[in-house]
C-alpha cells in the first residue's frame, strides 16, 4: 500500500517582492511630480531607497549564521530559543540590518494562527489543555500522533507556566516587522518554512516501536522539572545544544531523524527556494531582463541551524520526507489497545457513577420510604 504523500505548504498570502544586493546599480529616478511618475519609476525609487538602507556588513547578532546561495542570493539564519526576549530582539536587529526580500519562519500552515494572536492570549491558550483540543488533534493526525502531540503541547504548557511567557515570539516579530515597518522594510515577503505538522507526528509515530512509543509517552507524562529563563536562555549557545541533542539520539534516534534531521532538510529546502535571484520590474518588453540576488532572514530554532548548514550545498529530494508511511502491525496493535483501554475506562467510570448514584439516590429518606411502602405491599 502506497504511502500517503503530502504537498509542500504554499507561501503566506503577501503581496509580490524584488530586492537587490547592495552593490548591484539601480535606474535612479529622475525628478519631477510624483504623481506622474510611471509604476516602474515608483517601484525602482523605493527599491533605491531601500538598497541605501541595506547595509554591505551589516551588525549582526551572534546567533545569526550567513549563508549563500549558487547564484550570489543571501540568506540569513538566526538560531533562536522558542521562549526568549532576546531571541525577538534578534531577530527584529537582524531583519532592519539587512532589509530582507523575504522572511522564512519555522512554521507551517497549521501553526500559522499563532502569528495573529496576541502574548495574553497564546500564554492562556498554551497553559490549558482541554478535551476539545485533544479531540481536534485526533480528528487532524489520527489517534496515536494526535496523543503525541496532545504529549508534547503538555511540556510546552509545563514551560510557559514555568517562565509566564508564551512560546514562537520570534516569530511573530518577523511577522510583525516588515508589516508595521513597511517604509523601513519596503516590499518584504513572508514565507512559512517548515514541514507541516500532521506529516511530521505521523512519521515519528510510524518510526518508534511500541515500547518506544510507551517509553515517550511516560517521560513526557510526568515532566515536572523546574526551568529559568537562565536555562532557555543557555540554550543559544550551540555546545549545550549539541550536547542535549546527543542525549536525544541515545535514546530515540528515529525520533530525532524525524522531528529534527529531516525537517532540517525541509527548512534548507524552502530556504533555497526563497533565495533566487529576483527579476526586476521593466518599463517595456524591448528592454532587457536584469535579475538580481535576493536577500533572506530564516527564522529558526537554533537546533536546526546545524543541520541546515550540513545541507546547504547537497541535493535535496524532499518528496520522500513528505511521505507518510502505512502503519505497521505493532502501530496497529498499539491503537487497538489504546482504544480498547479507553473504552474500557469509559465503561467502568460510566458502571461507579451509577452505582454510586444508585447509592446516594436510595439513601434518601424518600426512597427509603418509597421502598418500606413497597415491602409493606407485597407481605399483605
Amino acid at each position: 500500500m502506497d504511502g500517503e504523500e503530502q504537498q509542500p505548504p504554499h507561501e503566506a498570502n503577501v503581496e509580490p517582492v524584488v530586492s537587490s544586493e547592495a552593490s548591484e546599480p539601480v535606474p535612479r529616478v529622475l525628478s519631477g511630480d510624483p504623481q506622474n511618475l510611471s509604476d516602474v519609476d515608483a517601484f525602482n525609487l523605493l527599491l533605491e531607497m531601500k538598497l541605501k538602507r541595506r547595509r554591505q556588513q551589516p551588525n549582526l547578532p551572534r546567533t545569526v549564521t550567513q549563508l549563500v546561495a549558487e547564484d550570489g542570493s543571501r540568506v540569513y539564519v538566526v538560531g533562536t530559543a522558542h521562549f526568549s526576549d532576546d531571541s525577538k530582539r534578534d531577530v527584529v536587529k537582524t531583519i532592519r540590518e539587512v532589509q530582507p526580500d523575504v522572511v522564512v519562519v519555522e512554521l507551517c500552515q497549521y501553526r500559522v494562527s499563532m502569528l495573529k494572536m496576541d502574548e495574553s492570549t497564546l500564554l492562556r491558550e498554551a497553559q490549558e489543555l482541554s478535551l476539545e483540543k485533544l479531540q481536534q488533534a485526533v480528528r487532524q493526525n489520527g489517534l496515536m500522533s494526535g496523543l503525541m502531540q496532545m504529549l508534547l503541547l503538555k511540556v510546552s504548557a509545563h514551560i510557559t507556566e514555568q517562565l509566564g511567557m508564551a512560546p514562537g515570539g520570534e516569530f511573530r516579530e518577523a511577522f510583525k516587522e516588515p508589516l508595521l515597518q513597511a517604509s523601513k522594510v519596503p516590499f518584504c515577503k513572508f514565507h512559512l518554512g517548515d514541514r507541516p505538522i500532521p506529516v511530521t507526528f505521523k512519521r515519528a509515530i510510524a518510526a518508534l516501536s511500541f515500547w518506544q512509543k510507551v517509553r515517550l509517552a511516560w517521560g513526557l507524562c510526568f515532566l515536572s522539572d523546574p526551568i529559568s529563563k537562565d536555562d532557555v536562555e543557555r540554550c543559544k549557545q550551540k555546545d549545550l545544544l549539541e550536547q542535549m541533542m546527543a542525549e536525544m539520539i541515545g535514546e530515540f534516534p528515529d525520533l530525532h531523524r524525524t522531528i529534527v534531521s529531516e525537517r532540517d532538510v525541509y527548512l534548507t529546502y524552502m530556504l533555497r527556494q526563497a533565495a533566487r535571484r529576483l527579476e526586476l520590474p521593466r518599463a517595456s518588453d524591448a528592454e532587457p531582463r536584469k535579475c538580481v540576488p535576493s536577500v533572506v532572514v530564516g527564522v529558526v530554532g537554533m537546533g536546526h541551524v546545524p543541520g541546515i548548514e550540513k545541507n546547504w550545498s547537497t541535493d535535496l529530494n524532499i518528496q520522500e520526507i513528505m511521505t507518510v508511511p502505512p502503519p505497521s502491525v505493532s502501530g496497529r496493535v498499539s491503537r487497538l489497545a489504546v482504544k480498547a483501554a479507553f473504552f474500557g475506562l469509559l465503561g467502568y467510570s460510566l458502571y461507579w457513577m451509577g452505582r454510586r448514584t444508585a447509592s446516594l439516590v436510595l439513601a434518601l429518606p424518600a426512597a427509603q420510604y418509597c421502598l418500606q411502602r413497597v415491602t409493606e405491599a407485597r407481605h399483605k
